[in-house]
């Protein structure tokens, strides 16, 4: 294995640990987490903006915001990885989606056993629509420079 691969490979098994780690806070302590980051945001947006926004739809925002990050980032490393070990094309892309999602499934199923959390399909669509986002750029990207 070359050393490209490995690095490939251990930044998307340390994207997937961050997400575990966020999705094993308690719900407490990842509303905690987003109500300080939504307080924040709007503090900001009201001072720039004059109008009000809810709290509750912007709590609502951030968090799905984030499920959409997380995979989107998951999306990128993973079909770089795939590309890293030599899977290009249709095969690469179906690969990286199909591990994104599996990830997002057994993440949300995961958070079932947290105390205060719950997995949702909305979020496994979420998150694969990051992902798919996620990969699509990269696609973009990888086609631009190529012709660059």
């Amino acid at each position: 294995m070359r050393k490209q691969q490995i690095t490939a490979w251990v930044l998307v098994l340390l994207w997937m640990s961050l997400i575990f780690y966020f999705s094993h806070q308690p719900g407490d302590t990842s509303s905690e987490l987003s109500g300080g980051i939504t307080e924040t945001l709007l503090y900001i947006l009201q001072s720039v903006l004059p109008v009000t926004f809810s709290e509750e739809a912007m709590h609502t925002l951030i968090r799905k915001g984030a499920h959409f990050f997380v995979y989107f980032v998951l999306g990128i490393l993973t079909l770089r990885a795939l590309h890293s070990s030599r899977i290009h094309g249709a095969s690469a892309v179906v690969y990286a989606l199909c591990i994104c999602i599996l990830y997002a499934i057994t993440d949300e199923v995961h958070q079932l056993f947290i105390p205060g959390r719950a997995g949702t399909i909305t979020d496994v669509a979420i998150d694969s629509a990051g992902a798919a986002a996620g990969i699509a750029l990269y696609l973009l990207v990888s086609q631009w420079w190529r012709k660059k």
